[in-house]
């Protein structure tokens, strides 16, 4: 076997080898979450954990540990989240594909990076001093920290995301698809919207499911902008508490070893199945969409 051969096979093994890593260490917490997660079952019953609405561990006359409250509120959050950032991002990353000049996509496109890169900390910040007084003056609020908050900003954080791959994917459409649009008589416009779009839609969803996962799995802009509180919310002026911001607020409180403790892993889990579907889904459209693309 000559060096360079001996190279390749060096580097596969090496990438090999960092595959399996990443597999091991997600069945590792999964593995985790689930140890630590079944002694909770053992005094909490399925139908109250997920169909209870009321989650009040430290009652002093019974303590009661249902999620279905936390799940509406992350869901809440989750898809008001991504009915700002969806049209919002499918219309910057058509315009920085199609539409704009390359000294403007020079501009843009490293914002949109930066703005990737906030600290979620910060963001809850401007959660609390710009939109959620805004909020509260608009709606004549007492304060704007409540589930209209937490979509707002975690559609900010959900935007990068959405704006990069959907980008992605509308370059990926074969150039042979606009000139036959164009040479047909359309306009850029309508070769973009009636044309482009629908030849990258499955990119698009998969960039969207992908904008999904990062704000069901936010912790701190939620913890910080929707005023954590655990009841059943009745709209989105309400105050809500999400699943994560449970977790973050809870654990570093209860004593360990006790039916509390386990139940909030029981939480981590059942937010860890529903973010790790969510984005199994988004990359096996993703790979069909990269497959059609070929």
């Amino acid at each position: 076997m000559n060096l360079s051969r001996f190279k390749e096979k060096a580097i596969e093994g090496v990438f090999f080898l960092n595959g399996l890593l990443v597999v091991f260490v997600l069945l590792g917490i999964f593995w985790l979450l689930i140890v630590t997660a079944i002694p909770a079952f053992r005094e909490i019953r399925l139908t109250e954990f997920f169909l209870n609405h009321v989650w009040n561990p430290t009652s002093y006359v019974q303590s009661s540990y249902g999620i279905i409250s936390l799940l509406v509120s992350t869901l809440m959050v989750t898809v008001g989240a991504l009915c700002i950032a969806i049209p919002l991002g499918i219309g910057t990353a058509a315009y920085l594909s199609d539409l704009a000049s390359p000294r403007v996509r020079e501009i843009v496109k490293p914002i949109i990076e930066i703005l990737a890169g906030i600290p979620s900390v910060v963001i809850g910040f401007l959660g609390i001093v710009l939109v959620g007084p805004f909020i509260a003056k608009v709606f004549g609020l007492y304060n704007g920290l409540n589930a209209i908050n937490g979509a707002v900003l975690l559609a900010v954080m959900a935007l990068p995301t959405i704006v990069s791959l959907s980008e992605d994917a509308l370059k990926s459409v074969p150039s042979s698809y606009e000139h036959a649009s164009l040479a047909l008589g359309a306009t850029r416009w309508q070769t973009l919207i009636k044309v482009k779009i629908p030849a990258a839609l499955s990119g698009i969803i998969a960039a969207s499911m992908l904008g999904m996962g990062r704000a069901i799995g936010e912790t701190m802009t939620v913890l910080m902008a929707t005023g954590c509180s655990p009841a059943m919310p009745r709209g989105f002026l309400d105050s809500i508490q999400t699943m994560t911001a449970t977790i973050a607020i809870e654990l570093g409180e209860v004593a360990y070893n006790t039916t509390h403790y386990y139940a909030l892993f029981g939480v981590g889990l059942t937010l860890f199945v529903i973010t790790f579907f969510i984005n199994m889904a988004s990359d096996i459209i993703l790979d069909k969409h990269q497959k059609m693309a070929r």
